[in-house]
């Protein structure tokens, strides 16, 4: 195996994660706080699904939205975590070239997803507050659907290109990939080609998909703030600002650790090369395990259902 690990080689038909680099001998204590948020996300986000499905007043768009990102971060955790762990308890580093171009499609597909249903979610907040009346014209189930397939669409498709290109490049350095999954940027540091295509179109992505989603979310919130600060009352300002309290949260969990990672990126370049994987897992898997949470503690309906719930089964 080692020797086709590191050279002559252009197609090859594994890659090896190494988990953690510099960190191996750790790799047990490691997997306890990463085993540790996988239950917590898995637990949490089928909890929201639950809830939402049984409590017939929560069948609104907005707690649609939510299961919509509860899935989404289900799926991102599935096809993450587990061969993380195996990682780091079994040393079960061999991952299928195909797989691993798989594993990478899904990661750029359904982080794609997640920015695109925040934006939706921020819609369904400045209808509800700049045009209430209205809100359940707009938003109707039809509606809320077509959204949730024009999500799913558009990551699909902005984002299979790079496992195209990538599945083209030869890889004649090495198959290991210093990460405990396969990143899209790590395979591009392994290729034996010109990936310019694959840069410019990442940024394309950056600056047209996400970065455009971003000004939505911006340009709804300035609308709903200029609702919110000309109502009549303090009471009135903070209850409605609370509706948004939610979504404000989820939309920090999101952009803040991406934020970081590419400011460490940019400007940290002389930290070992663990700190820059486990900031990179950070960016990965914490909104995931963030989002139920936001929810859970912070929406009333929530909340309410999920202690009447424990309650009964106490009973």
């Amino acid at each position: 195996m080692s020797g086709s690990n590191t050279t002559n080689f252009t197609n090859p038909s594994t890659f090896i994660l190494l988990g953690i680099p510099g960190l191996e001998s750790a790799h047990v204590w490691i997997s306890i706080p990463f085993c540790t948020m996988y239950a917590i996300a898995i637990l949490g986000n089928f909890t929201i699904l639950f809830i939402v499905k049984m409590e017939p007043s929560l069948h609104e768009p907005m707690y649609y939205f939510l299961c919509m990102l509860a899935v989404t971060d289900l799926i991102l955790y599935m096809s993450t975590l587990p061969k993380m762990l195996s990682i780091f308890w079994f040393h079960a580093r061999e991952i299928d070239f195909s797989a691993c171009l798989t594993q990478m499609y899904f990661i750029l597909i359904f982080s794609v997803m997640e920015s695109g249903i925040v934006v939706a979610m921020a819609f369904d907040r400045y209808v509800a507050i700049c045009n209430p009346l209205r809100y359940s014209t707009i938003l109707t189930d039809s509606f809320v659907a077509k959204i949730g397939l024009a999500v799913v669409l558009r990551g699909s498709i902005v984002m299979l290109p790079f496992p195209l290109l990538a599945r083209q490049w030869p890889y004649c350095r090495t198959n290991i990939i210093p990460q405990p999954y396969c990143a899209h940027i790590a395979m591009v540091n392994l290729a034996c080609a010109d990936t310019h295509v694959s840069s410019y179109y990442g940024l394309f992505v950056l600056f047209c998909v996400m970065g455009l989603d971003g000004i939505f979310i911006a340009l709804s919130y300035i609308q709903i703030l200029r609702v919110i600060f000309s109502l009549p009352t303090k009471d009135a300002r903070l209850k409605t600002l609370g509706t948004c309290g939610s979504h404000l949260f989820v939309i920090l969990a999101f952009y803040i650790p991406g934020l970081i990672m590419s400011l460490i990126y940019r400007f940290a370049q002389n930290i070992p090369l663990h700190f820059h994987v486990l900031i990179a897992n950070m960016y990965l898997l914490l909104p995931p395990l963030l989002n139920p949470i936001i929810y859970g503690v912070r929406t009333k309906q929530i909340r309410g259902r999920l202690l009447r719930l424990f309650t009964h089964t106490g009973d």
